[in-house]
């Protein structure tokens, strides 16, 4: 059974990820108490009596709007933390999956495939892609996109968020006028399965087969769980990031790479998510 260490496991994708997996892999998470990837001598005294095969890189700085006011200590999580641990890992001789981000690409030219030429705009988009950087060709970079769940009662995603304001009767203005892709978290986790199973370098984009407007995201979910879609409004990109420093467009994020798993639409990830809970 291949031995995967991991950081981020107890955040909302990587908790999920052990959950599925844990019958296929045999996981080892590293806890952010005991190991701060800040720090490389930590990281070399925890890795040092350590056996395993792949390095699962999920840990990361992810408030977008708060890395513009704390940008020393985003980019010392994203890009030195990741090349501490990729360094370390490199050094044993083990392979190395990185988790980046669709906000890698600025949002003006849609769609982006894996080849597509990053632009980031703003401080967490610029971090991020400065870990992938660090990776280079060597390893393998998984970038996803609004990754949601049924249920994780640490952290909320977008799905969980806008479905709790409609529940609550609360209004949504939502942008119509630029497109994001949902990833359904399981999807990710056999995605992850596969690469696992398959490694191989190079960079793939594990994300929903379908991109939406928010608007049409805020609809999809009022529809599937029988809230009033008369709670959701529109706006445009523009008015909507007015005060909002760093937030870039969202991107419309596709996958050429991906032929090994058939990730779910939105609608269709709803559909599961109504059999989860």
């Amino acid at each position: 059974m291949l031995k995967i260490a991991l950081t981020g496991a107890d955040g909302l994708v990587g908790s999920r990820v052990v959950e599925l997996l844990k019958n296929d892999f045999e996981f080892i998470p590293l806890p952010q108490a005991e190991m701060d990837i800040t720090n490389i001598d930590q990281i070399n005294t925890f890795l040092k009596n350590i056996n395993f095969d792949i390095f699962l890189h999920l840990a990361a700085y992810t408030n977008v709007l708060g890395a513009e006011t704390n940008k020393e200590l985003c980019y010392k999580i994203n890009r030195d933390g990741t090349k501490n641990v990729f360094d370390v890992v490199k050094s044993k001789g083990k392979k190395f999956i990185y988790v980046s981000t669709d906000f890698v690409f600025d949002g003006n030219n849609p769609p982006y495939f894996e080849d597509s030429t990053p632009n980031p705009a703003g401080v967490y988009a610029n971090s991020k892609y400065q870990g992938e950087k660090v990776i280079g060709s060597e390893s393998i970079i998984v970038r996803i996109a609004y990754p949601y769940r049924a249920a994780f009662e640490t952290k909320r995603d977008f799905f969980r968020t806008f479905k709790t304001y409609l529940e609550q009767k609360k209004p949504l203005t939502m942008i119509t006028d630029s497109r994001m892709t949902p990833t359904f978290i399981d999807d990710i986790a056999y995605g992850l399965k596969y690469l696992f199973n398959n490694y191989f370098s190079g960079i793939f984009h594990l994300v929903g087969s379908q991109s939406y407007s928010p608007f049409e995201a805020a609809l999809l979910i009022a529809e599937k769980f029988d809230l009033d879609k008369a709670l959701i409004g529109k706006t445009t990109f523009e008015e909507y990031i007015k005060n909002k420093p760093g937030l870039p467009k969202l991107a419309d994020i596709r996958s050429r790479k991906n032929n090994f798993y058939k990730t779910k639409s939105f609608s269709e990830g709803l559909e599961e998510i109504k059999k989860q809970l």
